[in-house]
């Protein structure tokens, strides 16, 4: 099964592979020694709801469905030109973050947006799949019956 920590080691990955050893990925918060530029990788309001079927589909039963929003941020080199640096990192986030790799099975990105706020660029990513959980199944217990074949 695909965990939400292996999604944000693929996407550090994916980062990594793009932009090489100019830029530090944080995947925890860095309350200081933050050396820009810097990616800083969250999830944010994941989700994982239940496909319900009819009665008589147990296959649906055990199938959910996992909504996982990330949030990239990147905090730019020049603070002075840092919308325009941004500007340029986004462009190439949409294209290193469509597709990545996570315990290899290959994941699409959708939804993809972004804003400029304060000098921080937040990038934003879905990265949704569907789960198929297994249960044990639950045993009826030992059942007794004595029977009298004699009807007088």
């Amino acid at each position: 099964m695909i965990r939400m920590n292996s999604i944000i080691e693929a996407v550090g990955a994916a980062l990594h592979a793009e932009f090489g050893e100019d830029c530090t990925v944080y995947a925890e918060e860095s309350k200081q020694g933050l050396e820009t530029p810097c990616f800083f990788i969250s999830c944010i309001n994941p989700s994982d709801r239940q496909l319900m079927g009819n009665a008589n589909c147990h296959f649906l039963a055990s199938r959910y469905y996992r909504e996982n929003r990330f949030c990239i941020q990147y905090f730019p080199h020049d603070k002075n030109n840092g919308r325009q640096e941004s500007y340029d990192v986004t462009e190439r986030l949409f294209d290193c973050l469509e597709e990545i790799n996570v315990d290899d099975n290959l994941l699409r990105g959708t939804t993809m947006q972004f804003e400029y706020v304060n000098g921080v660029l937040s990038f934003f990513v879905s990265y949704n799949f569907f789960v198929y959980k297994t249960r044990e199944p639950t045993l009826m217990g030992e059942l007794k019956r004595d029977v009298n074949t004699n009807p007088f």
